[in-house]
């Protein structure tokens, strides 16, 4: 594979993700019961038990590591810290749809250095170390070099979603402007901006867990990933997840305001 050996970090990580992967296909292949959350997003005891795998293995790695998970909360030192979401697409993953992934990022003063993202269902698997390169499969992936917007290829999630923000007519003047809008939705989408396969991906409504590993899995691809308003944090709800060279130009149309 021609690869240095993985950082300590990172291992932990894949060992941890495999771990959760796991157990989340046995519910995945095998039927499960879905608990319904005050938000009204499906829960699984498969969320948990995959969580509660996650921890297990992180903390044995790094006993003075916090954490920030999804269906166990916030624990620990909050300088480092892990941030899991155990299976990132729970809707995907309750009705049988193979887009869904166990997401791990690890946050050190405030900034992410590390990344894993794993489809136990299809086998994909990313990885990201602050200044070591982005991986998917034990190859270099790297963003697209297109910088003209009108060839771009345009990602979205829940529209709905969209439709319910200030960002709407923004978004349809991004999608006006594009070559292609397609709406893969959840960790599949930065996969796809990683790889450059696509140009840009926007997204609303998520938590710090949905963004932190794909924040540093597409900004060691080459790309970048911000809020709507330009600044890269995973605590706004709003990412805008680009090949770079279009960045500017799709916030200016998201929000219609010079960055």
């Amino acid at each position: 594979m021609g690869m240095t050996a993985l950082h300590p970090t990172v291992a932990a990580a894949l060992e941890a993700a495999r771990a959760a992967g796991e157990i989340a296909m046995k519910y995945y292949r095998g039927g499960f019961v879905v608990t319904i959350k005050a938000d009204r997003t499906p829960v699984t005891q498969a969320d948990r038990e995959a969580e509660q795998a996650i921890t297990a293995v992180l903390q044995r790695a790094f006993p003075d590591h916090g954490f920030l998970g999804e269906e166990l909360g916030e624990r620990g030192p909050t300088d480092r810290r892990w941030i899991i979401d155990p299976i990132d697409g729970t809707r995907n993953f309750v009705r049988g749809i193979p887009v869904w992934a166990v997401l791990i990022g690890l946050e050190e003063q405030g900034e992410v250095t590390a990344g894993v993202v794993l489809n136990p269902a299809s086998g994909e698997c990313f990885w990201a170390r602050k200044g070591e390169g982005a991986f998917c499969d034990g190859e270099r992936i790297r963003v697209s070099d297109l910088d003209r917007l009108p060839e771009a290829t345009v990602l979205h999630s829940g529209l709905n979603l969209l439709r319910a923000t200030p960002y709407w007519d923004g978004f349809v003047r991004l999608v006006d402007v594009a070559s292609r809008t397609r709406g893969f939705g959840d960790y599949f989408g930065y996969g796809l901006v990683a790889q450059g396969r696509a140009e840009i991906y926007a997204e609303v409504d998520l938590k710090p867990w949905d963004i932190a590993a794909v924040k540093i899995l597409v900004e060691e691809a080459g790309g970048r990933l911000t809020d709507f308003s330009g600044r890269p944090t995973i605590y706004d709800g709003t990412v805008l997840a680009s090949n770079g060279r279009l960045h500017d130009e799709a916030l200016r149309l998201l929000t219609g305001r010079e960055p």
